[in-house]
C-alpha cells in the first residue's frame, strides 16, 4: 500500500463508482530492533537469537519497501557522556545549510523540486556522475546484488550530500557517504558487521 505514495508522491483510490487521486507527499521515519530479543550487536547485552530467526525477522520487511528507503542505519547505543563533550553543530547552522542546498536545487532544475522528487533523467543531466564513480557504483551493485532503485537511491543521496557540501557536482566523498548510509548490516548472533 506504500509503494504507490512512496514512489509517486500521491495515492489514488478507486471504487465502483469513481477514482479519486489525493495528494500523499510525506516522510516516513521507520524503525526496528536488529532482532526479536533486541540485543543483536549490543556490547551491552547477549543476543539469544540465532542466525535463522535473525533472517527471518528482518525478512519481515521486504525488499521492496526496503529499497523504497532513502537511509538505512544501524544505530548503537549513545554514550551520552562521550556525546555532550563533542562539539556539535547548533540547530540554526544546519537550518542555514539544509535552506542554502534547498535553494541550489531550486536554481538547477529551475522551479521549486529537490533531488528527491526530480525525474532520474534531469537529475543526470543536470549532475552526470563520473566515468570513474559510474564504474564503482556498478562494481558494488553487482557485488551486492542492488536493484536499480537502491543505485538510484544512492545516486539522489550522493547530490543532497554534495549540495549540503557546496560541492557544484557529485563528489567521490558523497557517492561514498551515500554507500554508507544506504548498507543493510548483516546480523549474526552477537555480533555485526556492517
Amino acid at each position: 500500500m506504500l509503494r504507490q505514495p512512496f514512489e509517486d508522491g500521491y495515492i489514488t483510490i478507486s471504487r465502483t463508482r469513481a477514482t479519486i487521486t489525493y495528494p500523499a507527499s510525506f516522510i516516513l521515519i521507520g524503525a526496528m530492533n536488529p532482532c526479536p530479543c533486541g540485543y543483536a550487536g549490543s556490547n551491552t547485552h547477549y543476543c539469544t537469537c540465532t542466525s535463522r530467526q535473525i533472517l527471518s525477522y528482518q525478512n519481515k520487511l521486504s525488499g521492496p519497501l526496503r529499497d523504497r528507503f532513502d537511509i538505512n542505519l544501524f544505530l548503537k547505543p549513545v554514550d551520552f557522556k562521550a556525546t555532550s563533550e563533542k562539539e556539535t553543530e547548533s540547530s540554526k547552522t544546519v537550518r542555514k545549510r539544509v535552506e542554502e542546498a534547498r535553494n541550489r536545487q531550486y536554481d538547477r532544475y529551475g522551479r521549486e523540486i529537490c533531488n528527491s522528487r526530480v525525474s532520474y533523467d534531469l537529475l543526470i543531466k543536470t549532475s552526470p556522475l563520473t566515468a570513474e564513480q559510474q564504474r564503482i557504483l556498478h562494481q558494488l551493485s553487482t557485488k551486492k546484488n542492488w536493484s536499480n532503485r537502491r543505485q538510484i537511491k544512492i545516486i539522489r543521496l550522493a547530490r543532497t550530500i554534495s549540495d549540503l557540501q557546496g560541492s557544484i557536482q557529485i563528489n567521490d566523498q558523497s557517492i561514498w557517504e551515500a554507500i554508507k548510509l544506504n548498507r543493510q548490516p548483516v546480523l549474526k548472533r552477537g555480533s555485526i558487521s556492517v
